[in-house]
């Protein structure tokens, strides 16, 4: 993984826009040619990404479908959906459930849904679909049920093997995202294991084989892990102290996922959650950012550019980033279909160079914005203006 030597390199945090025929295939689920489509579809978005300045390019995470962490469900054994058990009652409560006592009006309206994944923008849920775990009345928990085992090595490697073959021969790096073992089993209910430890130690042993998969094939591999930001929501009655020991515990499962994975290969993301919604109890990071770079992560993927989170590089001023390590702080956001202009992305990047060092600052965007933005166009131009902003920083810190 790069640093920044001689100018801001330029790289995002996930999911893009698919081509019209991939994105065809997959609104009428003939998964069958969709799949077949993806070799195609790769080398599309990876010079698509080239074209736009970026220089740590992934697959659009084309084989996920849309789903950042439902892809998983596919790839391990152990788990089933079903209705709540009450003898296994889920342990946390849903999205958003310290904003949601301050604004009921605004969760009953549905609207703070829209924009929130899926292939396209889901546009506006109605009122009475949104249940507290931010899903329809309809949908099912998923519970471990049995022996968690990764069961998806040849799917891995090809998905490994594609993106390489697409940036042959090419001056980019290439990443490849996973579940992170919080995501998976913080998600989920334990109704198999006989101890919390026992079960995540599992999902964490399950998870490493992805992650093997794509550090082996040279790649870098980026953890998906929004839940050490947004658990914030799911246990509303916390203390911050309670908050951080939580974390605590996070990082340990996280570290032994990675054990024998080259840190040098390893980009952490995580941020405060997609939904459009007021976001005003976000934790701070200010309270946890000395936790999170306990994490055996070479690079830091952090929200940084909705306006609740823009001021918080001050935070590594107080704060020690260990030496050696890249941050990757959101300088575009996906909660605005606005396009930011390239000096406010340059005057964000200014700012964490400040206190982090040129070189140890890249671009990145806030989360995944191919599916959270109201139109392909917009995050085209959003890419762009990113990688503009990193060239007029560069002027600024390199002269």
């Amino acid at each position: 993984m790069q640093h920044s030597i001689d100018r801001i390199r330029v790289s995002h945090a996930g999911n893009l826009p698919r081509p019209p025929e991939a994105e065809r295939l997959l609104t009428e689920r003939n998964i069958e040619a969709y799949t077949r489509v993806l070799p195609e579809a790769t080398d599309w978005i990876v010079d698509r990404q080239i074209a736009l300045g970026v220089d740590c390019v992934n697959d659009g995470e084309y084989v996920k479908g849309g789903s950042f962490g439902g892809y998983i469900e596919e790839r391990v054994s152990g788990f089933e959906r079903k209705p709540v058990d009450p003898s296994h009652p889920p342990r946390r409560a849903g999205v958003g459930a310290r904003d949601r006592r301050d604004f009921p009006g605004t969760y009953a309206s549905g609207l703070w849904w829209s924009g929130s994944g899926g292939p396209i923008r889901p546009g506006f849920a109605r009122a009475g679909e949104i249940r507290m775990g931010g899903g329809a009345e309809t949908d099912l928990v998923r519970y471990c049920t049995g022996p968690v085992k990764y069961t998806a090595h040849d799917i891995i490697k090809q998905d490994a093997a594609r993106l390489n073959d697409s940036i042959k021969g090419k001056d980019v790096e290439g990443f490849l995202a996973a579940l992170g073992p919080i995501g998976l089993g913080g998600g989920s209910t334990n109704a198999y294991y006989r101890s919390n430890e026992e079960y995540m130690s599992a999902v964490a042993d399950a998870v490493r084989e992805e992650y093997k998969a794509i550090t082996d094939a040279g790649l870098i591999l980026q953890i998906d892990e929004p839940n050490f930001l947004t658990a914030w929501m799911f246990y509303p009655d916390y203390s911050v102290q309670e908050y951080r020991k939580l974390l605590e515990g996070y990082v340990e499962v996280i570290n032994y996922a990675l054990e024998g994975i080259p840190m040098e290969q390893v980009r952490f993301h995580s941020c405060w959650g997609s939904g459009h919604r007021p976001h005003v109890h976000d934790i701070e990071l200010k309270y946890i950012a000395d936790i999170l770079v306990k994490i055996n992560a070479k690079s830091f993927s952090i929200e940084s550019a909705n306006v609740r989170h823009q001021h918080e590089w001050q935070v590594w001023r107080d704060v020690k980033f260990p030496d050696g390590r890249i941050y990757m702080p959101g300088v575009i956001s996906h909660a605005t279909d606005l396009v930011e202009h390239p000096r406010v992305v340059a005057d964000r990047i200014v700012n964490f160079a400040s206190v982090l060092g040129r070189e140890n600052v890249q671009t990145g965007t806030d989360c995944g914005i191919g599916s959270r933005v109201g139109h392909e166009e917009i995050v085209w131009a959003k890419l762009e203006t990113m990688s503009e902003g990193a060239r007029l920083a560069s002027q600024m810190l390199w002269g």
